[in-house]
């Protein structure tokens, strides 16, 4: 079995892969303060949930855009499995043509999801990837990155309302009923949840506009499932991209 994990702002992913199929995925929390042994026994309790040994794991494979908590992730899988993890960087095969100021800048997650999209929809694609942040990046014909836009995400966005308003609180973010809410709650609701819609609706129409041609649009992370239905734009939904797309990069770039 292959353990992928990605390392993000708010969550780390942990997926098993056997024979191409993604066995497993399962979420632990992002803190930077914990040690590697600390990691090392989250990853073996989250194997052990589904009963993993670590014996079956026969390598492993880690993206990452929290430089702080890499070194113990990637430690605390050493000590759980045995296994020195494949690390996606700069000098692996991605099979993409990255055209950006500083290629080596743009974000591990980034990459790993534009190989999984590639396998799945035919270029040009604009990408969406709704997490800590909400991210829109373009792959051309010719699997040519072409660069796009950094977002706050839908819980950055509120929490930076509640914790600067002295009379907004706290809310869930449930898919609101109307647009023109009747009381506090379900007008933050309105203009978060279809706030963030219309402006990718609006975004996708602008990039668009600048590529000159239509894209297939692509949506995936933790909030894509809560923000996609109210888009008026047709964008497919995508959970399990990061995962399908180490495990490509992995088969790319594994010694045989």
């Amino acid at each position: 079995m292959l353990l992928a994990i990605d390392i993000g702002n708010t969550n780390i992913v942990i997926g098993g892969i056997r024979d191409g199929e993604i066995s497993f995925e399962a979420r632990i929390a992002t803190d930077y303060i914990k040690t590697s042994d600390q990691y090392g026994a989250e990853i073996k309790s989250m194997l052990g949930l589904f009963d993993v040994k670590p014996c079956d794991v026969t390598d492993c494979i880690i993206s990452s855009v929290v430089p702080p908590v890499f070194n113990s992730v990637r430690t605390g899988i050493m000590k759980v499995t045995g296994k020195a993890p494949m690390v996606v960087g700069p000098g692996l095969k991605t099979g993409l043509n990255i055209q950006m100021d500083t290629p080596s800048q743009v974000g591990s997650d980034r990459i790993v999801i534009a190989v999984a999209a590639l396998s799945e929809y035919a270029p040009p694609l604009t990408l969406l990837d709704l997490g800590t942040a909400t991210t829109i990046e373009v792959v051309g014909k010719g699997s040519t990155y072409l660069g796009g836009c950094i977002i706050p995400g839908v819980r950055i966005s509120l929490d930076a309302l509640t914790s600067r308003t002295a009379q907004l609180p706290g809310i869930r973010l449930d898919r609101p009923g109307k647009i023109i809410g009747k009381n506090t709650v379900d007008c933050m609701r309105s203009g978060i949840m279809y706030g963030t819609a219309a402006m990718l609706d609006g975004m996708l129409d602008r990039v668009e506009e600048e590529l000159g041609f239509s894209t297939t649009v692509v949506a995936t992370g933790g909030m894509a499932q809560f923000i996609v239905p109210l888009c008026r734009r047709e964008i497919r939904l995508e959970k399990d991209l990061l995962l399908k797309g180490l495990n490509i990069i992995y088969q790319k770039n594994r010694k045989l």
